[in-house]
């Protein structure tokens, strides 16, 4: 007999600390790579942000389904493995999971990043502070060779660096790295699959799934593949003095179409394909 599910408040709260782990542990990363040097190559990063989520996961997955991410939530709902009802919910509490570890990193970070404002003579909310924004959302192309670059930022290699790659394979890439990841979980997840780990080892699959994703496209697009992670961190960056750079207006929906749009879709696409390839009725 299945234990009764828990309440939807207690799976809101695992949720809500779940997306907060994976956003504290993930960027922080980030943070101690941009500011401090202290992760040498992609991998350390990517290592880091792959066991945040296994750790995630194995923390709230029996409460709450551990989802962490609106692009699964929105995916599971649109294949019927999760009520449409709690979709906002869910996706609101992975929001302020994410708001609350960027808040907290910010504080503890602070100084580095007046430090490294300093360093590349920048004013924050400038165009050049995209160097320090990018510890928080996402930005494409990944800026982090700038800001981790010798010498004050120079507007001629920003621009440069964009002409290198369009927001059109930036929007292909967010999509086809969440569509596999999504893959992934559905196989790992779907109890008729045979050849799926045993159900301790499925979040450990889906971490190193990210690692890798990461390792290919995070130097591309800073890797999102979860709105939760780039939105929620975003907004925070905003209000902490950023602006227009880490929530640009309406004159640029880059960061809506490439960090939001394309992972849901994704998402949604890696959940039918996996369906479709298992030839089975996932139920």
């Amino acid at each position: 007999m299945n234990p009764p599910s828990p309440p939807i408040a207690r799976k809101l709260l695992a949720e809500g600390f779940g997306t907060f782990l994976l956003v504290f542990l993930g960027c922080g990363a980030v943070h101690t790579a941009v500011l401090l040097g202290s992760q040498s190559g992609i991998w350390q990063v990517a290592i880091v942000w792959g066991l945040a989520i296994m750790l995630a996961i194995f923390c709230v997955d029996s409460i709450s389904g551990a989802h962490l991410n609106p692009a699964m939530t929105i995916s599971f709902a649109f294949w019927g493995r999760h009520p449409w009802k709690h979709v906002l919910p869910y996706v609101a509490s992975q929001l302020a999971g994410a708001i609350v570890a960027a808040s907290i990193l910010f504080f503890l970070f602070q100084g580095f990043l007046v430090a490294k404002e300093n360093e590349k003579q920048v004013t924050r909310g400038s165009e050049g502070s995209i160097v320090t924004a990018m510890c928080y959302g996402e930005y494409s192309p990944n800026p982090g060779s700038i800001a981790t670059s010798q010498g004050p930022f120079r507007q001629a290699d920003w621009d440069e660096l964009r002409s290198r790659f369009g927001q059109g394979s930036a929007f292909v890439a967010e999509f086809l790295g969440t569509m596999i990841l999504s893959m992934v979980v559905f196989a790992v997840t779907d109890s008729k699959n045979t050849a799926r780990p045993g159900a301790n080892l499925a979040p450990v699959f889906i971490g190193l799934t990210v690692s890798a994703l990461i390792s290919v496209l995070a130097p591309l697009t800073q890797a999102g593949f979860n709105p939760a992670r780039d939105f929620g961190p975003r907004v925070f960056a905003y209000f902490a003095g950023w602006g227009r750079i880490a929530l640009p207006g309406l004159d640029n929906w880059s960061w809506l179409l490439v960090y939001i749009v394309a992972p849901v879709l994704g998402a949604v696409a890696g959940g039918g394909a996996y369906r479709f390839l298992s030839f089975k009725d996932q139920g």
